[in-house]
């Protein structure tokens, strides 16, 4: 095993039906562009009935359907937003947790540590997090994973990784290693991928590596280095 191998995420993604939902944060090969992605997945007619929408900046789910909607309470949420240098992705209402925390002072994993994992029996759903903190024309970035300790759900195991940018890498995290029930929980440190210069391109390698029955949404950013200019791309099942 290669240990500091860059993985295409074309090839983490191929074939795996339900890696769930996933976080990509990085710099592009060209070392111009800071990249965040976000995609969700979801196999009940609940979790499939949603699409992303974008406001001011800010990143939404929402239903799709809204008279189908049965819980909102782990599917509808902020899933991207920005305080001051700092822009903050998740994929759950924590996103609000860590704006917060980060607005009276906290650090990103001071804010996380009054949360725990979905309370979503038996599968226990990650709570997964990213921030990336802009300055001096460039960015690191923090990543998070907070999961049960076993199977019961009687505790929760907190995992804080920070990174420097460095072009053409990235790191990926997502809630579940593959299908299964219950589901497996994502393992280990974020994984390596590159991150190529053209958001078309990325985008829709990540959007077409998704399985089709399970994939709803996905939305990918790049932000300029050197002027800050933003860039994105929004694509949903639903429409």
């Amino acid at each position: 095993m290669e240990i500091y191998k860059t993985n295409d995420v074309a090839e983490l993604l191929d074939g795996n039906t339900y890696p769930g939902r996933g976080i990509i944060i990085g710099k592009t090969s060209d070392g111009k562009n800071a990249c965040a992605a976000y995609f969700i997945m979801g196999r009940s007619d609940n979790s499939r009935n949603r699409i992303f929408t974008e406001k001011n900046n800010e990143v939404f789910t929402e239903p799709f359907d809204a008279s189908k909607v049965e819980d909102p309470s782990l599917i509808i949420y902020a899933a991207i937003r920005q305080y001051e240098n700092n822009l903050i992705v998740t994929n759950g209402d924590q996103t609000d947790t860590i704006y917060d925390g980060i607005k009276e002072g906290k650090s990103f994993n001071k804010a996380l540590e009054i949360r725990e994992f979905e309370p979503d029996a038996p599968n226990f759903t990650p709570r997964i997090s990213g921030m990336l903190t802009f300055e001096n024309g460039d960015f690191t970035y923090q990543m998070s994973i907070l999961k049960s300790i076993d199977s019961q759900g009687s505790d929760c195991a907190r995992y804080g990784f920070s990174y420097p940018s460095k072009a053409g890498l990235g790191h990926f995290i997502h809630t579940y290693v593959c299908d299964g029930n219950p589901i497996p929980t994502f393992q280990g440190e974020p994984e390596r991928v590159a991150i190529e210069n053209d958001i078309d391109a990325f985008t829709n390698k990540i959007w077409n590596s998704l399985d089709e029955n399970n994939k709803i949404s996905l939305y990918v950013r790049f932000i300029n280095l050197e002027n800050g200019e933003v860039e994105n791309r929004l694509v949903n099942k639903n429409k």
